[in-house]
């Protein structure tokens, strides 16, 4: 699984994105103030949490290692946890995270995006 420093390396990386830490030492990634990608603990173990598309949270819900995320996937929203081995390869998650990205800026207003320049 991804080493938690390249999941923050690789969130950091992307544009106009925040660090902040909350529920529980949670490292918590937003841009515009909406979250896209949070790193949290699952029993000591690093665990990735990232919104995906339907078609994706379909797909991936059920692979090994990958489940619908704690309290956000239960209140309907598509959100994925990868947990445990094997779950995605990194470039996978890396992949899924830029996506996760994408879709929570496409939903900011053109003037915030215009604000962030993105």
């Amino acid at each position: 699984m991804l080493p938690r420093d390249a999941f923050m390396t690789f969130c950091a990386s992307l544009p106009a994105t925040a660090h902040v830490v909350q529920w529980g030492n949670a490292d918590v990634w937003k841009v515009g103030g909406k979250v896209f990608a949070i790193a949290g603990w699952n029993d000591g173990r690093d665990a990735y949490t990232f919104k995906a598309t339907e078609i994706a949270f379909e797909v991936l819900q059920d692979q090994p290692g990958i489940r619908p995320a704690p309290y956000l996937a239960s209140r309907g929203m598509k959100w994925l946890q990868v947990h445990d081995d094997p779950g995605l390869s990194d470039d996978s998650l890396k992949e899924h995270l830029a996506l996760s990205y994408d879709l929570v800026t496409a939903k900011l207003t053109r003037k915030k995006r215009a604000e962030l320049g993105i």
